[in-house]
């Protein structure tokens, strides 16, 4: 038996609307691309792709068509890379570089004139990829000097365009480009195509009044995470009068902070040799006195949990664990693993901050693995805050991965 839709206004059967007409392949606006599958997340995937008009070439700004032959938005194509489509915009304006103008021109606004982050440092994430519609995008501010990271052809095509604009809005002077090398294969960029960066001095900039000096010759690729910025302040708060171990400091952000504040004392321990000189470095400029110490988080751990040592607050801040889905078990392992450690060096009320920057762990996803790892050892966490990155750090709601920052607060029982 056949049955129809039935309309509750007329109390009739309501008529199906008839699907629209797909646009004739001659009628497009070329550049264009069409898809299989429909969806709103910005990377779409070879599977994805039905149809790529004739012409279209690596880079190219191509309007998007639906599964429906229907203008779906536009965006960036690249065949040859792992993510061949990258939808910046979902509309049925017409694709054009003035659109991104505006975006650029949107994401300095958001820091300068809404944020207002100038009155606090001049050191913050300026363009957020996806999170600023600008996917393949990242570029911090360090005084006079945009460090930017690419990871996508398209983007890197457009850089002498939009990178002026970056720098008459926000009153920049320098840029240094950065290029992974391996994205660059995947991107088939070719590497005479990327800007050769000018030796640049070390810069020192101030966050909340706080003095860090940022390398770009040694430091991690954007040289200073401003992601935990907020983050600095509220621990430094917390931590007065208190002894404090931070496990995975890098550059000492957050043990500075802390005894400026007016911890009691603190140590500050990480693997990389280079980052320990430069956190040194940080602490002097500050006159704070941090007991810096060159060993493996894990190893300094485990032996302070048999020398009986304890501490008033803990902080775990460690690098990107899981960055490919394909090692992501061995990733969560290693989260566990230092959580437990930390949770260990605890004294009964220690305040007990732990962090992941993994965009492939999801907040839910870690404070599971964090809470299941106290309870095995039988404490219990009173949980008092779950933060993550500044906001100028965004995250677009069909980009979830751009929140990628997860920092869990409690108390341990």
């Amino acid at each position: 038996m056949n049955e129809r839709p039935f309309s509750p206004d007329n109390k009739r059967p309501a008529e199906r609307p008839a699907p629209p007409t797909p646009v004739a392949e001659s009628q497009r606006r070329k550049p264009w691309v069409e898809l299989k599958y429909m969806s709103f997340h910005p990377h779409i995937y070879p599977a994805m792709v039905r149809k790529v008009s004739l012409g279209a070439k690596p880079g190219d700004l191509v309007t998007v068509y639906g599964k429906d032959g229907q203008i779906f938005g536009f965006g960036l194509f690249n065949p040859h890379a792992r993510v061949p489509l990258r939808i910046h915009a979902h509309t049925t304006e017409q694709a054009s570089e003035e659109w991104f103008d505006q975006r650029v021109d949107d994401a300095a606004s958001l820091r300068k004139d809404y944020l207002k982050l100038d009155e606090q440092t001049d050191a913050y994430r300026v363009v957020h990829a996806d999170g600023d519609s600008l996917g393949g995008l990242v570029v911090d501010r360090y005084a006079d000097v945009l460090s930017v990271e690419v990871t996508s052809l398209g983007v890197l095509q457009r850089l002498p365009r939009w990178l002026p604009r970056l720098h008459t809005a926000l009153g920049t002077k320098r840029e240094i480009v950065r290029v992974d090398p391996k994205i660059a294969r995947i991107e088939a960029i070719d590497p005479r195509d990327i800007p050769t960066p000018a030796a640049m001095r070390p810069v020192k900039i101030k966050e909340h009044g706080v003095t860090f000096e940022v390398d770009f010759a040694e430091g991690h690729k954007t040289g200073f995470f401003c992601d935990q910025r907020d983050n600095r302040l509220k621990l430094a708060n917390l931590a007065k009068g208190k002894r404090m171990l931070e496990l995975c400091t890098y550059t000492g952000g957050f043990s500075i902070y802390a005894k400026m504040k007016g911890a009691e004392e603190v140590t500050a321990v990480d693997l990389d040799e280079k980052a320990i000189a430069m956190a040194k470095r940080n602490a002097n400029l500050n006159n704070a006195k941090v007991n810096f110490v060159h060993a493996d988080a894990f190893t300094y751990a485990r032996q302070m949990i048999k020398n009986g040592e304890k501490w008033d607050v803990i902080l775990l801040d460690p690098p990107k664990f899981v960055d490919d889905r394909e090692f992501q078990e061995e990733g969560l392992k290693k989260y566990n693993d230092l959580n437990v450690l930390g949770l260990q060096l605890a004294k009964p009320g220690a305040l007990f901050v732990t962090c992941s920057c993994s965009g492939l762990v999801s907040p839910e996803q870690f404070e599971e693995l964090v809470v299941k790892a106290a309870h095995r050892y039988n404490k219990r966490l009173q949980i008092i805050d779950r933060t993550g990155a500044g906001g100028d750090h965004p995250a677009m709601s069909n980009y979830p991965e751009s929140r990628y920052l997860k920092v869990l607060w409690a108390r341990v029982w």
